[in-house]
């Protein structure tokens, strides 16, 4: 009997996730019930994806530095994927902005149902901190993204999944000061990120197993968590609105599949497909990651020499899905609270939402903090910044979990294009967990 793919079973377990946490919305305690039994395995699930992450970037990426064998590569696979990401931003908060000045789903909320959100979320800690965060990244210099890119202790930056971008550099600066000692000085050290390399992505494969049940218990939790249906259904419209733009995002790459690399676009949406579900359950790019490089490698065929260095600096900086969120999220907010914005705006709105995305932290809710940096950049006055914010939060876990999805195939796709320029994408090769297991019974 054929095995069931690993991207049937994460399915089965969200939809096996989903009703049962709509059942346990029903019963007596059943909130509690999720919360304290069920939940706990999917934190752990993600826990373990990012105890990985960056062991895996440092590994992958020395060793795809180290086989290049040639600096200029590295500068040309660097210049390409700078570019292309860059260029993918741009569309997506330029196809946010159409479809909300058409759909204008500001225009259609009540008073009493933003009188309702400003009363329940407005002064919530959460909206206030991301209010704050956003305060102390637009009083930085305009620079500081640079020196924060570059870490003083290289230990720190490996102990905090949110210094990804320190981490990729140390590791750039580390692996071109191998290519500089010569292979034979450098073998030692190559060869031990090479095996490195290899155990964590056994690990992946390990924790891949579990993955099934940890979505059932992250989705069974978010469905239990939910808030007040009657705000959620205020703001489909809005909703909608953003879905629509994420859905012709993934049309747009799979454009950009096709005509670049040749590849069927649905084959490459059926081998990404596990990273996609995952990305959907855990809203996190960062916690993906690992599961994202293992598809986009081993099942894709992109050279590790490309993927190590792409996909790492993709989930930092890459993020189509949540600047296409903030360009629909700003115009929303600025057309249900009466704030006209000019053509002029507009065009603020673009730059300033592709400045915000680099660097910004690949975990859940980054998208709110680059959102109040995007109305600060217009004018939206301060004294409404917590009732804009208020308007979307209901929604805005189910969003962060579909521009999760759009991120995490955007970073593919770029991936695969960048592989393909350089001569560097080669056949799928998949393996499984047991592949060595003969080895060491």
């Amino acid at each position: 009997m054929k095995k069931l793919a690993l991207h049937w079973k994460i399915l089965i377990g969200m939809i096996v996730g989903i009703l049962f946490g709509l059942w346990m919305t029903s019963v007596d305690g059943g909130a509690k019930f999720v919360g304290n039994w069920i939940n706990p395995f999917g934190n752990i699930f993600v826990k373990l994806l990012k105890l990985i992450a960056v062991p895996l970037i440092i590994a992958s990426l020395v060793k795809g530095i180290s086989d290049l064998k040639d600096i200029s590569k590295f500068k040309n696979i660097g210049l390409r994927t700078i570019g292309i990401y860059i260029g993918t931003t741009v569309v997506a908060i330029t196809i946010g902005l159409f479809l909300v000045n058409i759909a204008q789903p500001g225009e259609g909320i009540s008073e009493e149902t933003i009188t309702k959100l400003t009363e329940t979320y407005a002064n919530s800690s959460s909206v206030q901190s991301k209010i704050q965060e956003a305060t102390n990244q637009k009083n930085s210099g305009p620079l500081q993204f640079l020196v924060d890119m570059v870490p003083d202790n290289a230990m720190k930056a490996m102990s905090n999944n949110k210094a990804m971008l320190q981490v990729i550099f140390f590791t750039i600066f580390l692996g071109i000061s191998m290519l500089l000692i010569g292979e034979k000085r450098a073998k030692p050290l190559k060869d031990f990120f090479d095996s490195l390399n290899e155990v964590v992505l056994k690990m992946v494969d390990l924790i891949m197993l579990f993955a099934p049940y940890a979505v059932f218990a992250l989705l069974a939790n978010v469905v239990v968590s939910s808030n007040d249906p009657d705000l959620l259904l205020a703001l489909l419209k809005y909703a909608f609105t953003v879905v629509g733009g994420l859905l012709i995002m993934v049309i747009f790459y799979m454009i950009l599949v096709s005509v670049f690399t040749k590849k069927n676009p649905l084959w490459f949406l059926k081998q990404l497909s596990p990273a996609q579900l995952l990305a959907f359950s855990t809203s996190s790019s960062a916690a993906t990651l690992p599961v994202t490089m293992e598809r986009v490698e081993e099942h894709i065929g992109v050279d590790k020499e490309v993927s190590s260095f792409v996909l790492p600096v993709g989930a930092t900086i890459n993020m189509d899905g949540t600047s296409l969120y903030q360009a629909v999220a700003a115009v929303f907010i600025a057309q249900a609270l009466g704030f006209d914005l000019t053509f002029a705006n507009q065009l603020t709105i673009i730059l300033t939402a592709l400045l915000a995305s680099i660097g910004s932290a690949a975990v859940p809710g980054a998208g709110m903090v680059m959102l109040v940096i995007v109305l600060e950049s217009v004018g939206f006055p301060a004294d409404k910044l917590a009732i804009g914010l208020a308007l979307i939060f209901a929604v805005d876990r189910p969003l962060d979990m579909c521009r999760t999805v759009i991120n995490v195939t955007g970073d593919a796709t770029v991936a695969s294009l960048v592989a393909k320029s350089v001569g560097k994408l080669g056949e799928p090769n998949p393996k499984e967990w047991d592949d060595n297991y003969n080895e060491v019974k």
